[in-house]
């Protein structure tokens, strides 16, 4: 049974120092894929752009600076007003966007409700992982 944990929020873009661009975006968290969350942009142009990485990333990243490459966190400010920053990088560029920390952080606090630490390795399910990709099924 796959169980999932979404929720919609606003990001802003920094586009330039002191332009922001607000971008919708999907939060996702899936029990069958229980270390990753996704997070899915909506671009009027281009659709759906999603990005994939560690649940633990992100559960860091709102305490203090985290990541190397690809995906860095960090924790700005404090109380209602205060934000997490992810600096997202690709071949095609990069893009710094800021949300709401308090936010971020109860809907992470939701995705370990869903699936502890403790019981990730449970909910992964190498086995049917490793068979599908062995009979060469999706």
């Amino acid at each position: 049974m796959t169980t999932c944990i979404d929720h919609m929020l606003d990001m802003e873009l920094e586009t330039f120092p002191g332009v922001r661009i607000v971008v919708p975006t999907h939060l996702l968290y899936r029990s069958q894929d229980p270390l990753a969350v996704q997070l899915l942009f909506h671009d009027s142009v281009q659709g759906l752009i999603p990005w994939v990485f560690a649940r633990d990333l992100l559960a860091e990243g709102t305490r203090a600076p985290t990541g190397t490459g690809d995906v860095r966190i960090w924790p700005t400010g404090t109380g209602a007003e205060a934000l997490v920053h992810l600096l997202l990088s690709s071949p095609h560029g990069s893009a710094h966007l800021m949300a709401s920390l308090p936010e971020v952080e109860q809907w992470v606090r939701s995705t370990y409700r869903l699936v502890p630490t403790t019981e990730e390795t449970q909910a992964l399910d190498l086995d049917t992982h490793l068979a599908r990709f062995l009979n060469g099924t999706p």
